[in-house]
């Protein structure tokens, strides 16, 4: 059979799958699963183009680090068969972990456990049943290989996954000011002291990318309309979650029970491989199904949350720089209980306060570095003459305040 497969694909055109491993991974159940998990979530409320999935963009990530090693290898960098095949399955796999509905299930059905670490795990389990082929890409994803730039193509700053999420959400919901010349930023890559650097003539591309990230952080993914239906997803969740631990009877898919029975946190989920099973089982789809048997409940609060999520009947929200509203909580929850009946407790689940984080250009020990002609190495927050680079390492924070009305 041959595997060496094209895809056409809507941003970059045809796709090659370039050796019969990375075909049979993709033919896999785990990384199938990503085909019924949407990129964005429940950004399609706002953006109904939105329906692309993590299943698209793990596959273009592929093609852009494929080119970014060949860029590579022109350049004089040595790079062997099976690192760049390495490099390929590591990206490939990096949001393999992911959950249902983007990362409402990270902070609702599970205890503070990030789709990294599932991610490798996952990958950890792959490399069992494909009997070692994934030790290298293993290495590489989780920054233990000793030449450390392929990781940072995977991940950092400057990774092979922002430049296609960036230029994936932008097609599809069609917001224009997340456009990013990743071709020409591939371009530009080189590696010195073995770290990637972006060579000088690069350095307006960079700019354009972290000034799209930061536009794209407020028109999609920070989206006040999508904090809002996030959070209805999250409260019935929990809701779902605290009547099942009360002993009622509410429809479940199976796969969602274990979740539901108690806390998993990370040391449990690494230990017990029943929970790494049944994760892996979990899609949109599930997700959905429970809502639509979830809206017939007699529960007042499972029910009004789910209908709402199922008729797009969303929270109303104030995102505001300042912390303090105008706005008296303690009498929108008198109002709210009032108007559903039910308990001043209850009404924590239809009122929700919070803080939106955009941080375009936060380092964390990591830095884009410019490599100018003369051989220097600077950050771009110092090679950038624009002022609004430097600007862009400054987190910005916006508080919410999500009720129903």
């Amino acid at each position: 059979m041959n595997k060496h497969k094209i895809i056409n694909d809507p941003v970059h055109g045809f796709i090659k799958i370039p050796s019969d491993l990375i075909y049979d991974l993709i033919a896999h159940p785990y990384y199938q699963r990503l085909r019924r998990i949407k990129q964005l979530g429940l950004s399609e409320f706002i953006y109904p183009g939105a329906v692309h999935t993590r299943f698209h963009h793990a596959l273009g990530a592929m093609h852009l680090i494929g080119l970014a090693l060949e860029t590579l290898k022109n350049k004089g960098v040595e790079i062997s068969p099976e690192e760049l095949e390495a490099t390929q399955i590591a990206i490939l796999l990096h949001d393999i972990g992911h959950g249902p509905m983007s990362h409402a299930l990270e902070y609702s059905i599970l205890k503070n456990v990030p789709h990294e670490e599932i991610s490798s795990l996952f990958i950890q389990k792959l490399n069992e049943i494909f009997e070692g082929k994934l030790t290298l890409a293993k290495q590489i994803f989780t920054n233990e290989y000793s030449r450390k730039f392929f990781h940072q193509l995977v991940s950092s700053q400057l990774d092979m996954d922002r430049l296609d999420y960036l230029q994936r959400d932008r097609f599809f919901t069609g917001v224009m000011e997340g456009t990013v010349g990743a071709e020409r930023i591939i371009k530009m890559l080189a590696v010195h002291q073995d770290e990637i650097v972006v060579e000088e003539k690069g350095i307006l591309s960079i700019e354009q990318f972290l000034t799209a990230r930061r536009l794209m952080y407020w028109q999609v993914y920070l989206h006040k309309t999508n904090i809002c239906a996030e959070q209805m997803l999250i409260q019935t969740l929990r809701r779902a979650k605290h009547l099942y631990r009360e002993g009622k009877k509410i429809p479940l898919v199976k796969s969602l029970e274990l979740f539901f029975e108690k806390e998993v946190n990370l040391e449990e989920f690494t230990e017990n491989p029943i929970y790494l099973e049944n994760f892996a089982l979990l899609d949109d789809n599930d997700i959905w199904s429970c809502l639509k048997n979830w809206e017939f409940d007699n529960d007042i609060v499972l029910k009004t949350l789910s209908k709402g999520l199922l008729e797009r009947k969303l929270f109303k929200i104030i995102l505001s720089a300042e912390k303090e509203t105008n706005i008296d909580i303690n009498e929108l929850k008198k109002n709210i209980a009032e108007k559903l009946k039910i308990s001043d407790k209850e009404t924590n689940y239809f009122v929700r306060e919070g803080v939106a984080y955009n941080e375009a250009y936060q380092a964390k020990g990591e830095v884009i570095n410019i490599l100018s002609k003369n051989g220097e190495i600077n950050d771009i927050a110092q090679a950038s003459d624009l002022p609004n680079i430097k600007a862009l390492k400054k987190v910005v924070k916006k508080y919410y305040l999500c009720y129903f009305r």
